[in-house]
């Protein structure tokens, strides 16, 4: 019998403008390997005690240190590419938040830094892609806020 366990994982993007109303996303820059020195969504591994929602608030505290409640995530999507991460089979659920700005962000845990950039910047080719396959994950957000309303890239 073939082994098919899956590590299971999140991400959290957050959304915030800066004092001109210039659309930001939360990142942080790789400490290790794989991607190491990339930019990536905050996230991590989901403890055995935790829900997928649970997981992200903490990794989120844990690599940038800003603390957000739960209930204001929405969820973006799941993300189960297989090889999107080379360690192996990982699933993730994406979530996402709109804030009205952008509270102090510093590397944390397995993140050398975390740092705020225009969503317009992350989007463009000139940035380069983020680790895994977190460019898909960052569009699935744009898209979904578009549909709600809110326009975070032109």
């Amino acid at each position: 019998m073939k082994d098919n366990n899956a590590a299971i994982t999140t991400d959290v993007l957050l959304f915030a403008p800066d004092t001109a109303g210039q659309w930001h996303v939360l990142l942080i820059e790789r400490g290790h390997a794989p991607f190491a020195g990339r930019w990536a969504l905050p996230g991590g591994y989901v403890d055995p005690h935790e829900t997928f929602a649970a997981a992200a608030v903490r990794e989120l505290h844990e690599e940038t240190g800003v603390a957000f409640e739960e209930w204001n995530l929405d969820r973006v999507g799941i993300y189960d590419t297989p090889g999107r991460d080379p360690r192996g089979r990982v699933v993730s659920v994406a979530f996402a938040a709109v804030l009205d700005h952008m509270p102090v962000a510093v590397g944390g845990d397995d993140a050398r830094q975390a740092r705020w950039w225009p969503v317009t910047d992350v989007l463009s080719t000139d940035f380069g892609p983020l680790a895994f396959d977190h460019d898909q994950a960052l569009a699935d957000a744009v898209d979904l806020y578009m549909q709600a309303g809110i326009t975070l890239a032109h």
